[in-house]
C-alpha cells in the first residue's frame, strides 16, 4: 500500500473513531437530556397547580373545583401550534390530585377518584416532605409507554395536606428526540465528510510533493537533472536542497575525474601541435616559416586558453544549487547578443532578426547572456552564408518562451540524445569541433532558473532552440 493511501486511511481512522465516540455520547445524552428539561417543566407546573389546587382540595369536592372545570375547558379547546416543524393539537398532561392521605380527590382523565394512591413514590415520597416522582408504564407490554409524574405538595399554613401530580408520556417527546439525533447524526455525517475532504487534499499534496522528489532524483539517476523542486514547504524545501546537495557531493569525485579525462584528451591536440611548431622554430627556419609556425603557436594557445576558461564557467555553474533572480529584460538581451555576435554574423553573410518585445524574465542576466550567447553561436556554426536566424520571444501565462531558429541543416538523428552531454561535440562546416561544454552550460542555467531547454529539427531544415523560463511580472 502506497505511503499515501496509508496516511488517509490512518487519518480517516483517527477522524472516525473521535467522530463516533463524540456523536455517541451526543446521541445518548438527547434523550436523557430532553426528559430533564422535560422534568424540570412537570416540576414548575405541578408547583403551580398544587398552588391553585389547594381552595379545591379545601372545599371537600375537588371533582367539582375550579381545576376541574378548567381542565374541561381545555378538552374542548382545540391547539394548533408548530413548534419547529413539530404540530401540537392536544393537552399531553395527566393531573391528579390526593388528600393527606393519598387518597385521589380529582383525575384529569376521570378515571382513579377514590383511588389510593399513597403507595406511588410520588405521592409517598412528598407526603413526607420529599421531592417525589416516579415513571409507570401505562401498558405493561410497551416498553416504551412510560408516563414520568412529578408531585408537588399542597400546603396550608404550613401543613401538607395533599399531593397534585402531573404526569407526561415519554413518548410525546419522541419527535423532538428523533429529530435531534437525525440532525446531530446528519452533523457528524458532514463533518466526517469534511474531514475525510480535507485528508484527501493534504495526502494529495503530500503525494504531489513526494513524487516531485522522487522524479527529481530519477531524473539525477539518468544524469538528466531537471530544476529543484519548489515544494511549497520549508521541511521538504530543506529535504530538496539536502538532495541536491547530496547530489553535488556524490556526484564531485566522478565529475573531476570525468573533467580531468576530457581536458587531458582536448588538450592533447594543440599541445602537440605547439610542440612540433617548436621543433621546426629550434631549426631557425626560413623568417616567413618561423612566422607561420609562431602563429600557430599563438591560435593552440588561444585555443587551449578558451577551453580552460569554459571549463571554469561550467564547474562554477554547475556547483551552485540556487542564483540571486532579478527581473530581466528579454529585449536587452536580445540586442546584447547582437552587438557581441555582429562581426561573425556580417563575416557569413547571415541575416539576424529579433522581434522587439517588452516581456521580462524572472533570471541572473549574464548566465542568461552567455547561454543564449551559446545557443547563436550553434546556430552561427551551422548556417550556411546566406542563411537566416531569428530570436524571438512569447509569453503564456506564467513562462516565456526564447526561441533560436535557424536555416542549417539541423540534427543528425544519432546526435539528437547526446547533445547536452558534456564534451560532446558535431563538427562544423569547416572540420572543427567546440569544446563540447556550451549545450551543457545552457542545461545548467535552466535548471538554476526553475526552466528548461529543447532541441529539435525544423521541416523540411534547420533547428530550433528553445528556452523556457519564468515571466516576471511587475
Amino acid at each position: 500500500m502506497r505511503m499515501g493511501m496509508r496516511l488517509l486511511l490512518g487519518y480517516f481512522l483517527i477522524v472516525a473513531v473521535a467522530g463516533w465516540f463524540v456523536f455517541s455520547i451526543f446521541v445518548q445524552e438527547v434523550k436523557p437530556g430532553v426528559r430533564r428539561a422535560m422534568e424540570g417543566t412537570l416540576i414548575d407546573t405541578a408547583t403551580l397547580l398544587a398552588e391553585l389546587g389547594k381552595e379545591d382540595l379545601l372545599s371537600g369536592n375537588a371533582q367539582e373545583g375550579r381545576l376541574a372545570k378548567a381542565f374541561t375547558d381545555l378538552h374542548y379547546q382545540p391547539i394548533n401550534a408548530s413548534i419547529s416543524g413539530i404540530n401540537k393539537v392536544r393537552n399531553e398532561y395527566h393531573v391528579y390530585m390526593t388528600d393527606a392521605q393519598g387518597k385521589v380527590v380529582f383525575d384529569s382523565a376521570g378515571q382513579a377518584v377514590g383511588k389510593d394512591y399513597s403507595r406511588w413514590n410520588d405521592v409517598w415520597l412528598t407526603l413526607r416532605g420529599k421531592y417525589g416522582a416516579r415513571s409507570t408504564l401505562s401498558d405493561p407490554d410497551d416498553a416504551d409507554s412510560t408516563v414520568m409524574y412529578v408531585a408537588a405538595p399542597v400546603i396550608n399554613n404550613g401543613k401538607i395536606i395533599g399531593v397534585l401530580s402531573v404526569g407526561k408520556a415519554n413518548n410525546t417527546m419522541t419527535p423532538v428526540i428523533k429529530r435531534s439525533e437525525r440532525r446531530i447524526l446528519w452533523a457528524g455525517g458532514a463533518l466526517l465528510g469534511i474531514a475525510l475532504l480535507i485528508g484527501g487534499v493534504m495526502v494529495w499534496w503530500i503525494n504531489h510533493s513526494i513524487g516531485k522528489l522522487v522524479r527529481y532524483a530519477d531524473s539525477v539517476t539518468l544524469e538528466q537533472p531537471v530544476p529543484l523542486p519548489d515544494l511549497g514547504s520549508s521541511e521538504l524545501r530543506k529535504l530538496a536542497t539536502a538532495l541536491e546537495s547530496m547530489r553535488v557531493k556524490l556526484e564531485g569525485k566522478k565529475y573531476i575525474e570525468h573533467y580531468v579525462h576530457a581536458l587531458t584528451h582536448e588538450l592533447k591536440s594543440p599541445l602537440a601541435a605547439i610542440r612540433g611548431a617548436a621543433e621546426i622554430l629550434q631549426e631557425n627556419p626560413a623568417p616567413e616559416v618561423a612566422a607561420r609556425f609562431t602563429g600557430n603557436i599563438l591560435t593552440q594557445n588561444a585555443r587551449m586558453q578558451a577551453l580552460v576558461e569554459k571549463l571554469l564557467l561550467q564547474a562554477k555553474v554547475e556547483s551552485r544549487l540556487e542564483v540571486p533572480l532579478t527581473a530581466v529584460s528579454v529585449n536587452a538581451l536580445f540586442v546584447a547578443l547582437r552587438e557581441t555576435r555582429g562581426i561573425q554574423i556580417a563575416r557569413k553573410g547571415i541575416e539576424l532578426q529579433c522581434n522587439e518585445t517588452d516581456l521580462l524574465v524572472t533570471g541572473e542576466t549574464e548566465l542568461l547572456e552567455e547561454a543564449l550567447g551559446n545557443l547563436l553561436d550553434n546556430a552561427i556554426d551551422f548556417t550556411p552564408a546566406g542563411g537566416v536566424i531569428s530570436l524571438t520571444a512569447h509569453a503564456q501565462d506564467a513562462q516565456v518562451f526564447i526561441r533560436v531558429t535557424d536555416s542549417g541543416s539541423g540534427i543528425p538523428d544519432y546526435a539528437l540524445d547526446r547533445l547536452f552531454e558534456r564534451f560532446y561535440s558535431l563538427a562544423r562546416e569547416n572540420g572543427h569541433k567546440s569544446s563540447g561544454l556550451g549545450l551543457a552550460f545552457v542545461r545548467e542555467v535552466a535548471r538554476l532558473h526553475r526552466g528548461s531547454i529543447r532541441l529539435i529539427n525544423l521541416s523540411p531544415t534547420g533547428a530550433e532552440a528553445t528556452l523556457t523560463l519564468h515571466r516576471h511580472f511587475t
